[in-house]
């Protein structure tokens, strides 16, 4: 692993289990049992034990951090990922485990989140409008992009399905954003969907036209 990345490892790792401070901090304020897991409008529907929201879970995202950076550098066509999108990778564990901290932390004092799912539209939205913009750079590997029987089975089919999910997951980011004003309740399990089954039942379709055409 080159020092570089052995640094932004290092970096990212202690961001991401950096909320267990502030949970060691709180730690008196905190109930014994926290609400770890929330729907759309904000209220509580998982909870866990004060240990695990504070350290666990913390522990958890950064032990998963090392992983998929590790995975992704170790991969033999490592060459073939685009830097900003390594970039990302890098800072996905970091920023949910802090986007998950601000929340348990802030239920547990007694914040109501009641705009919890107008943001998760927001930040939805940034994230399917980064990724859309790069998945079409994407070449082929084993932990990157849209990984399906037909997409490793063919580079074509990989680069046409990802050129496609790209443009739909940028449209798709914009629609998140705009629901942040909109506010239309369900809609964003709906897009979710369709940004999801589209470029899979395209993939499949474009592989049996070339099986059939062969």
């Amino acid at each position: 692993m080159k020092k570089d990345v052995k640094k932004t490892l290092i970096i990212t790792s202690i961001i991401t289990a950096l909320p267990i401070l502030i949970g060691v901090v709180l730690w008196n304020r905190l109930p014994d049992t926290m609400a770890t897991h929330f729907g759309s409008d904000g209220t509580p529907n998982g909870w866990s034990s004060k240990w695990f929201a504070v350290i666990g879970l913390p522990i958890f995202l950064a032990v998963l951090n090392v992983f998929c950076i590790a995975a992704t550098e170790n991969d033999p066509r490592r060459e073939r990922y685009p830097e900003k999108m390594m970039k990302l990778v890098y800072w996905i564990c970091p920023v949910c485990a802090w986007i998950c901290a601000i929340g348990i932390y802030a239920n547990a004092l007694g914040f109501e989140l009641t705009n919890l799912g107008r943001y998760m539209s927001l930040m939805l939205g940034v994230m399917f409008l980064v990724i859309g913009n790069y998945l079409p750079k994407v070449k082929q590997n084993w932990y990157l992009g849209i990984k399906l029987p037909w997409t490793y089975a063919d580079e074509e089919n990989w680069n046409k399905t990802h050129r496609l999910a790209g443009k739909l997951w940028f449209v798709g980011g914009l629609l998140f954003i705009l629901n942040f004003f909109l506010q239309i309740r369900g809609i964003e399990l709906w897009l979710m969907i369709v940004l999801v089954l589209i470029p899979v039942i395209y993939s499949y379709l474009y592989s049996r036209k070339k099986n059939k055409e062969e």
